[in-house]
């Protein structure tokens, strides 16, 4: 039997290539170059090819014509130059947990996976900043920034790369009272389409000179330039930390939870979502036996005495809204298997259906609007006899759905891809967005028109223009040209 494969919706054929050689002589001429240039750190293996494309969702996987390993950025603009010489795409690699066919390669080219450059470069804890390569891991730098006494807040569950989180404005668990990566970026170095190398801002805690090329860089998901090094905000580690979990009678009452303890100012560091079906998925996977009711997720950071005032502040709104009782993880341990286990959930929701293929999706709407839009989610799952566990960050309105999909029924694929047309249409009627975290890739690209309009698009498409004219870096991503 085939599997069917959703197949995103794709641009206009890509240019031919500005040599005269004809598309397979200039992938040849620029593989010959590469080899001569990085010896065996250029593979076209078939096998690491499709490793180096989309692999995490269902838009089909469109492998590179070969993957190179930099070490330096002195080789990354190279590689560029290479490709820009012979009309290659350029597909820059993390660690291949993007969402949305962000690292697939429609159009062959090189893939650039940042592997070997994984050094912290500098810290600066007196100044609440560090510089890295793009190929560090979170867990990676927090480990190297502990004996600092200061950490990265970012935590997307995957143990993602930073450059690949900065690519795609990544976000996660601690956002809410930390920011996304667009509020801890400081200064990136990036190479363009030509192979210059530009620096995009200072360490400077702020700046009011010239355009905020950082930000236009932040979620450009490598169409624009391959960021080489990042300058990135560090904070203190806490001296106290407290959180545990508390269920709720309904997802109603949990996001009215969640949304009174935003608006009362209580500066919470987690609060995610995990509904009845999604904390059934991860007793059974994480070895837990939380109660099998929606429940909050909380995380508190301060001093010993902040801590304990914001903890109980919030313990009043749950139990106005009829939730606990409260199951306090005060070790250390306890509060890392908790967290593993909710950063776990897409695993643990896979045990559900064994089988089946668990497409993630997400949106995200002002908080005001979150219980609504989530329990009309759900009424819609329901109603399209799907299952599909939710999570979600939901102090900043953000939530996601793992649809469990058999990928063999044509009429299952359809129900799921029109229930994620009506999820993001959902969203945009609250004012919210197509994608909170996730990114565009290919997957969420004919959504941008709804969202920001005909004049937007055009003016991303003269940005991209711009600064890719030859359309060599992740084509196919965000807009199209042509």
């Amino acid at each position: 039997m085939t599997t069917a494969v959703h197949t995103a919706a794709q641009p206009p054929p890509y240019p031919p290539p500005l040599v005269g050689e004809g598309r397979e002589g200039a992938r040849s001429a620029a593989l010959a170059t590469l080899a001569q240039r990085l010896g065996e750190r250029v593979s076209v293996a078939s096998a690491v090819r499709s490793q180096h494309a989309n692999t995490t969702t269902w838009v089909a996987n469109q492998p590179p014509d070969a993957v190179a390993f930099p070490s330096t950025a002195e080789e990354v603009q190279a590689i560029v130059r290479i490709c820009a010489t012979h009309g290659l795409p350029v597909i820059p690699f993390g660690v291949g947990t993007s969402l949305e066919g962000q690292v697939n390669a429609p159009f062959g080219g090189v893939s650039i996976d940042f592997r070997d450059m994984n050094r912290v470069l500098a810290v600066h804890p007196e100044d609440l900043d560090c510089v890295v390569e793009p190929g560090v891991t979170r867990k990676q730098l927090n480990a190297f920034l502990r004996d600092y006494g200061v950490f990265f807040s970012l935590d997307p569950g995957a143990d993602a790369s930073i450059g690949g989180m900065a690519a795609t404005r990544a976000s996660g668990t601690n956002a809410v009272r930390y920011g996304t990566m667009k509020d801890n970026v400081l200064a990136l170095k990036a190479v363009l389409a030509s192979g210059e190398m530009i620096t995009t801002s200072r360490r400077a805690r702020k700046s009011a000179a010239g355009y905020d090329l950082t930000r236009l860089l932040v979620g450009s998901e490598g169409t624009l330039a391959v960021i080489t090094e990042i300058t990135l905000k560090l904070h203190g580690i806490p001296e106290a930390i407290a959180g545990g979990v508390c269920p709720f009678p309904s997802v109603q009452a949990a996001c009215e939870a969640a949304i009174a303890t935003i608006q009362s100012g209580i500066p919470v560091a987690r609060i995610e979502l995990l509904d009845a079906l999604q904390v059934k998925a991860v007793n059974a996977y994480s070895k837990l036996t939380l109660p099998e009711r929606p429940m909050l997720c909380v995380e508190f950071h301060g001093s010993p005495a902040s801590v304990e005032e914001q903890s109980g502040r919030f313990g009043e709104i749950a139990a106005d809204l009829g939730g606990g009782p409260f199951e306090w993880a005060t070790k250390a341990e306890d509060r890392t298997r908790l967290w593993q286990a909710r950063h776990d959930a897409y695993w643990a929701a896979l045990g559900l259906r064994p089988g089946a293929k668990a497409i993630a999706s997400d949106v995200c709407v002002p908080i005001s609007h979150l219980a609504e839009c989530v329990i009309a989610t759900q009424a819609d799952v329901a109603a399209s006899r799907l299952v599909a566990p939710i999570v979600g960050h939901v102090g900043d309105g953000n939530f996601h759905l793992s649809i469990l999909v058999d990928m063999d029924d044509a009429d299952e694929l359809r129900r799921t891809e029109a229930l994620l047309e009506r999820l993001v249409e959902r969203a945009l009627a609250m004012e919210g967005t197509c994608t909170g975290e996730h990114g565009v890739g290919q997957g969420k690209m004919k959504y941008l028109k709804a969202e920001y309009g005909d004049a937007a698009l055009s003016a991303m498409r003269s940005i991209k223009s711009a600064l890719d004219p030859q359309n060599i870096m992740n084509p196919g991503k965000i807009v199209t040209l042509g």
